[in-house]
């Protein structure tokens, strides 16, 4: 059984880089399947099944946000826990946070599913393309549970610095999925309704995968008592809720960008949504880092190493640059392959050609976003990535997405999403900065104030009730 905490030690670039590289081959390996989907999509040659997925995937993104927040939740509760030397503690958090993601992520997905039709007419979504809409989600949606499993059980082993094993969960739903897609879609002529259901099959292989290593190797899963479970709450929600919230600002942006290019048509709404399957493939590296780089923060802040947090996020940020300039490079050489694999002519094929020039370098605000809300989250202050991001993808997407539309067309729509990144990740940077410098001065064997003082009103608000 692996209970040190590993990050208390070493290069924290070589911890960020292998943390980062081995959760991202996972993470990219189900988004290159949702990539191979869109390609068999675009292969059957009907405009309004990739329009459809392209509004399926924006609601899909809002239900998925819901599990990194809790994600998000497990992973700093239980990397912390580790980096006092508690693992009794650890043990303890890792089994509520798992029944209480799957209880809430149950509760939110019927929710999700029993408004499918009004959510995609939202989108944008209209008369038959609409219709394969809320039929494809109407399969994906209730197999929320078991994605949830699978990924706050990834951020457990993460927490024990066990990447590898987090990844492999990944991979292998990814491997099911690959298998099953060509099967349903074109073996059995199913179509949307194929890819349904090897999404459906593949979250059920994520949560077995994921929580087989942490029964086999690390103390497994403590028998829940409903005391346990209500103990644990407060602890659980002052990071999800503020978690959760933070990440549904991502899907609700999104959903704005996706209904402004509605606007110019199926064909446009088929490149946003061919932009949106390349962008996580390319980029998932910087989509892993923060899940990555909490940990490392984490333990080394549940241990009062103050110099190792300000390095772990310096080290961070040079790691997001290298990433980002190597990523674009390539994505401009390939640019023209790319248009090609999709058969993207027209509008398609130059918000494509948009995305695979310039503006994937403006990716890196993102990446610096990502790296301060892993800080706020471990260090105690989870309500600063809430803020940030909620004024990323409202203030610093609307306004933008308004102007340069107006100015550009659709490629303005991504233009404007892309060009508020800059204020806002110049606002996380420095943010951040005074948030590590708070707790560095803190007094020494208090490092977890932050989360206790809010923790005690959670359990205020639950003796009131």
């Amino acid at each position: 059984m692996a209970e040190r905490a590993k990050f208390l030690e070493g290069s924290l670039f070589a911890h960020i880089t292998v943390m980062s590289l081995t959760a991202s081959l996972g993470l990219m390996a189900v988004f290159a399947v949702d990539f191979i989907d869109m390609v068999f999509i675009s292969m059957l040659g009907k405009a309004e099944l990739a329009a459809a997925v392209g509004y399926a995937g924006a609601i899909l993104f809002f239900t998925s946000s819901f599990g990194i927040g809790m994600a998000i939740a497990a992973g700093a509760l239980v990397a912390r826990a580790l980096g006092a030397g508690d693992a009794e503690l650890a043990h303890q958090r890792a089994t509520n946070a798992l029944i209480w993601g799957v209880v809430f992520g149950a509760v939110f997905a019927g929710l999700v599913w029993m408004n499918l039709r009004p959510l995609s007419a939202l989108m944008g979504a209209s008369g038959e393309t609409l219709e394969l809409s809320v039929a494809y989600l109407s399969i994906i949606v209730p197999s929320l549970p078991f994605l949830l499993v699978g990924m706050v059980g990834g951020a457990i082993l993460r927490a024990h610095g066990d990447a590898r094993r987090a990844m492999m969960a990944t991979i292998w739903g990814a491997v099911v999925n690959a298998v099953l897609d060509p099967i349903l879609i074109f073996g059995l002529d199913l179509e949307l309704t194929g890819a349904a259901l090897a999404s459906v099959a593949a979250r059920i292989a994520i949560g077995g995968v994921a929580l087989y290593p942490i029964i086999r190797f690390y103390g497994g899963i403590r028998p829940p008592s409903l005391g346990g479970l209500m103990r644990d709450l407060p602890a659980v929600a002052t990071i999800a809720v503020p978690a959760i919230l933070t990440q549904l600002a991502t899907p609700i942006g999104q959903a704005y960008v996706t209904r402004s290019m509605a606007v110019y048509g199926e064909a446009a709404v088929a490149g946003m949504a061919i932009v949106a399957r390349m962008t996580p493939v390319a980029f998932g590296v910087i989509f892993a880092l923060s899940g990555a780089i909490g940990p490392i923060i984490g333990q080394n802040f549940g241990a009062g190493r103050h110099d190792r947090v300000t390095g772990a996020f310096r080290d961070g940020l040079i790691f997001t640059a290298l990433v980002v300039v190597f990523v674009s490079a390539l994505l401009f050489a390939l640019r023209g392959p790319i248009v090609q694999l999709f058969d993207a002519t027209g509008i398609t094929g130059e918000l494509v050609f948009l995305f695979c020039g310039p503006l994937a370098l403006a990716f890196y605000f993102n990446g610096v976003i990502f790296v301060a809300n892993a800080a706020f989250n471990n260090l105690g202050h989870p309500f600063y990535s809430t803020w940030i991001n909620w004024g990323r993808h409202t203030l610093g997407t609307i306004p933008p997405v308004i102007l340069f539309a107006a100015w550009l067309g659709a490629p303005g729509v991504l233009i404007g999403q892309a060009a508020g990144g800059l204020i806002f990740a110049a606002v996380a940077y420095l943010m951040a900065r005074r948030v590590m410098s708070e707790a560095a001065t803190a007094v020494p064997g208090t490092p977890a104030e932050p989360f206790a003082r809010q923790a005690r009103l959670f359990q205020l608000f639950h003796h009131r009730r």
